[in-house]
């Protein structure tokens, strides 16, 4: 008797479970066996920009008045809007302005994905503080940040942020193995190209709302598995609509919620390229231990069905079947991978 389909339900999950108990000792995680397989085969990554590819914490250039508005009220409002936002961008603005700005009341805060955040004070005037498209008055698209009162443009707002080390490093991984790179970010297109071209990203696409991002996402999948990395409240619809969304520890709540892999380690982006060799590694390893399992059967079930193995050896050809497919699967432990 020939038990070699024990070892062909061995094969996946016991290299599955190797697999993502070495991504975890390495400050991966994994979500399910599924995802190993969806981000060994992926042909796209898209990255996002403010919080992935950069570090997401913002310094403030310039806040520059528009036609003589004060400069400390413009400060109050900016910092009373950003306290209600989670976006990398307004947590670096609120924490810089904390020590010269007053926090002034404010409320039906309202804020709009993609574009900015919008709120009324207690004498009835709207602010609203975003990108370019947060109102028909803004002609000059130089600057990051605009801020309106009553549709009126009142105040602009230019900030830096800084190269992850490692992002070009990664790019240049994922560029060498074929898999095609693409920056997806809700900034303007002129500092989404400026930063496309510094990590060689052929393809680009900026001032994208989070509903654009889910539609560049479709067109991308068309290509083929696609994968999204991202980490803000804006990029969780697209995380989760990718075949594999990779957020990192340090974002929001709902980001990595809507991510199949998290990295632990929020400023090493090189473990989402680890990540993706590990992937390769281990779906390597099943189809090994698929393919012993397989050989096994097509040699050794004919020689049991005729007679020419005893109990004895059958129950020890049984055992060896497993052993090698435990043991190649435990090899994933001190692989390299490359």
């Amino acid at each position: 008797v020939i038990s070699c389909p024990c070892a062909m339900g061995l094969a996946t999950p016991t290299a599955v479970m190797v697999g993502i108990g070495r991504a975890a000792k390495n400050g991966i995680l994994i979500k399910g066996g599924n995802t190993l397989e969806l981000f060994a085969k992926t042909k796209n990554i898209v990255f996002d920009k403010t919080g992935t590819l950069t570090t997401g914490e913002f310094e403030i250039k310039n806040i520059s008045p528009v036609n003589g508005y004060d400069i400390d009220k413009l400060k109050n409002i900016i910092y009373s809007l950003e306290l209600h936002s989670s976006h990398p961008i307004a947590v670096s603005i609120s924490k810089a302005l904390s020590t010269t700005a007053t926090k002034i009341n404010l409320n039906t805060i309202t804020e709009i994905k993609g574009l900015g955040i919008e709120a009324k004070d207690d004498f009835g005037n709207t602010y609203k503080i975003g990108s370019n498209k947060i109102s028909t008055s803004i002609v000059d698209l130089s600057h990051n940040l605009y801020l309106v009162e009553n549709e009126k443009l009142i105040g602009c707002i230019d900030i830096q942020d800084k190269l992850r080390d490692s992002a070009k490093e990664t790019i240049a991984n994922f560029n060498s193995k074929n898999i095609t790179t693409y920056l997806l970010s809700g900034d303007t297109q002129v500092k989404t190209k400026e930063l496309a071209e510094n990590l060689h990203i052929k393809n680009y696409f900026g001032e994208h709302t989070p509903q654009q991002k889910l539609n560049k996402l479709d067109e991308i999948k068309k290509s083929g598995g696609t994968t999204m990395v991202g980490d803000g409240v804006n990029d969780s619809p697209a995380l989760t609509q990718a075949d594999v969304g990779i957020s990192f520890g340090g974002a929001t709540q709902i980001a990595i919620q809507s991510a199949q892999i998290v990295i632990l380690a929020s400023n090493d982006l090189h473990k989402i390229y680890e990540a993706h060799l590990l992937s390769k590694a281990t779906l390597k390893t099943i189809k090994q231990n698929l393919f012993w399992a397989f050989f096994y059967n097509i040699i050794a079930i004919p020689f049991a069905a005729l007679g020419f193995l005893s109990p004895m050896l059958g129950a020890l050809s049984m055992a060896f079947s497993d052993v090698i497919v435990i043991g190649n699967s435990l090899l994933l432990k001190t692989k390299k991978l490359n």
